[in-house]
């Protein structure tokens, strides 16, 4: 099988992708933005051809670019796991008849209010939603559900540009912010109490083959704003306990409604005082290396398995459900540099059964703002057999560890 992989340099694990497809027997060229200098001889070995393009979201460039392989071999697929590529490359990938997801399945797993809209339509509980182009747009939402809202980028991924408000002069400031108030499209939503979490799957033909469940500990919005905060993800490996019947359903059913065949998913969902409720859809990989926990958690080479699905139509192994998997981010006193470390070799000591990988920028190192995320600074990721005593694990570590910096 010929497949062509979007992007196999960057960020650093995309290389990843292209190890598996090469393990599973595909034959991969490589289409990407960073010259072939840029790739290491590892990457190089795993591709059969690499071709620099200026943005992979030009679709006119890349629809030339994909034409000409074509003229040369026969393309089996056309994969790429990074939010923002999906729509470029359905189209692209229409253009040249190669199979896929879909340009509709792409729009609606990128555009929030059409994504909410089918949802609503075929009973899937979500919030009240609108997009929104203008100041006016979102006032005449806000007067109709009232406050909270969130308002957030319409093909945003994460929690990336997101605003929650409270009350008018929060709302009039996220609307410049945003860049609404002249005419940025933007999701307005009814904010949605209650806990935060994301629901996984590879899927073959529409099939769900591999399912995953996530807390966020925190919720997003919060542990993106709030430097004190040591923020956790958890991979349960109870997923198959009644607890979670209705979000497996929920899941699969919005895997059906936007014909998503064989890919991996990524969804968000809330469970609080008005019920369990769906957030939004990608469908690609989560973000941040989670299936490199799901991986360590559940003794699989995912990304192996990820190739296995597109280039044989199954995968080699179930999942092993042995661990729970998680990981936390430990921010930095302050913006700067960072200084130095406490605890770390305490924790690496008490802990170094259960941890997987970890990463602490040495001393020096310019720090990254609160906002960039779960692996903008200092990580460790870690995995045991019990979910609770996991979670356990990550407080301490949370309450342990210190980044200094100035």
């Amino acid at each position: 099988m010929h497949v062509i992989l979007i992007e196999p340099a960057f960020p650093r694990n995309q290389r990843e992708f292209a190890r598996g497809l090469h393990a599973a027997g595909a034959r991969v060229t490589g289409i990407g933005e960073r010259p072939p200098e840029y790739l290491d001889n590892e990457l190089k070995g795993w591709l059969s051809d690499y071709h620099r393009i200026s943005s992979v979201c030009n679709e006119h460039d890349l629809l030339e670019l994909v034409r000409a392989i074509q003229d040369k071999s026969w393309v089996d697929r056309m994969e790429c796991t990074v939010e923002a590529h999906i729509g470029p490359v359905a189209r692209v990938r229409e253009a040249t008849s190669i199979p896929g997801i879909s340009t509709r399945t792409a729009f609606l797993c990128r555009d929030k209010p059409a994504m909410k809209e089918v949802l609503r339509e075929n009973d899937v509980p979500c919030a009240q939603s609108t997009g929104a182009s203008s100041a006016e747009e979102v006032r005449a939402f806000a007067a109709e559900v009232g406050f909270p809202l969130i308002l957030k980028p319409v093909d945003g991924a994460g929690s990336a540009g997101t605003f929650k408000v409270t009350n008018d002069e929060e709302m009039e400031a996220a609307i410049v912010q945003a860049g609404t108030a002249r005419g940025v499209p933007t999701a307005v939503e009814e904010f949605i109490e209650g806990h935060e979490g994301f629901y996984d799957t590879l899927t073959i033909d529409g099939e769900v083959v591999y399912e995953f469940i996530c807390h966020y500990y925190p919720g997003v919005l919060e542990a993106m704003r709030t430097r004190w905060i040591s923020p956790q993800i958890l991979h349960t490996n109870r997923n198959q306990s009644d607890d979670y019947e209705e979000l497996r359903k929920m899941g699969k059913r919005v895997i059906d409604l936007f014909e998503i065949g064989t890919s991996a998913t990524h969804m968000e969902w809330f469970f609080g005082p008005k019920g369990l409720k769906f957030s939004e859809i990608g469908c690609r990989p989560p973000g941040v290396c989670v299936w490199d926990i799901y991986s360590a958690a559940n003794d699989v080479d995912l990304y192996h398995e990820w190739a296995n699905a597109i280039v044989h139509g199954k995968v080699s192994k179930p999942l092993s459900h042995r661990f729970a998997g998680g990981m936390i981010a430990l921010r930095p006193s302050a913006d700067g540099k960072i200084t130095g470390y406490e605890g770390v070799d305490q924790i690496k000591q008490r802990f170094a059964d259960s941890i997987i990988d970890h990463n602490f920028p040495p001393p020096g190192s310019a720090t990254q703002g609160v906002e960039s995320g779960y692996m903008g600074n200092a990580w460790m990721r870690l995995r045991d057999p019990d979910f609770d005593k996991l979670r356990s694990t990550l407080n301490t570590i949370g309450e342990t560890i210190k980044v200094h910096a100035r």
